[in-house]
């Protein structure tokens, strides 16, 4: 029988030969493109993302509420059924940082992908897919704000 201390030996073993073998998950990077994270309009988050200008597309589909009763956690969702879409964007308009969230697809994904974010006040939220020859479509959807949830 195995005491405490052996246990914790061998269980640390096992992680870093997982980890050395790569099976075990890695931290998810807090900002993959500091620039489309910094970005003051939808346009620059788009850029740095990859994207020339946007044009509006009836193929990405935003999923947000028309009224957010609280902005510290409005639900937002993006989704395409196309195929070559390199990146997929959630941005929020009015927000200090614009960009909410970046999701990478490959053909393989399903790209469907949901989030929550603060809003601090009523704004356009955009849902943005960068497709593999850099052009970039988008839907909108104003989302109208009842109590502010960046310090509001």
């Amino acid at each position: 029988m195995q005491n405490r201390r052996q246990a914790i030996q061998h269980s640390a073993v096992v992680a870093s030969l997982l980890s050395a073998a790569g099976w075990l998950p890695t931290a998810a990077q807090a900002a993959p493109n500091k620039a489309a994270f910094e970005a003051k309009t939808v346009q620059e988050a788009v850029k740095a993302s990859g994207g020339a200008n946007i044009s509006e597309s009836k193929d990405v589909t935003l999923t947000a509420p028309d009224i957010a009763e609280n902005g510290a956690v409005v639900p937002l969702g993006v989704s395409t059924g196309m195929s070559g879409v390199k990146h997929l964007l959630i941005l929020v308009e009015k927000n200090p940082s614009v960009l909410v969230a970046v999701f990478n697809v490959t053909d393989a994904v399903d790209a469907n992908f949901a989030t929550r974010s603060k809003m601090g006040q009523s704004s356009d939220v955009y849902a943005v897919a960068i497709m593999n020859d850099g052009r970039a479509l988008f839907a909108k959807k104003e989302v109208k704000v009842t109590l502010g949830g960046c310090g509001g």
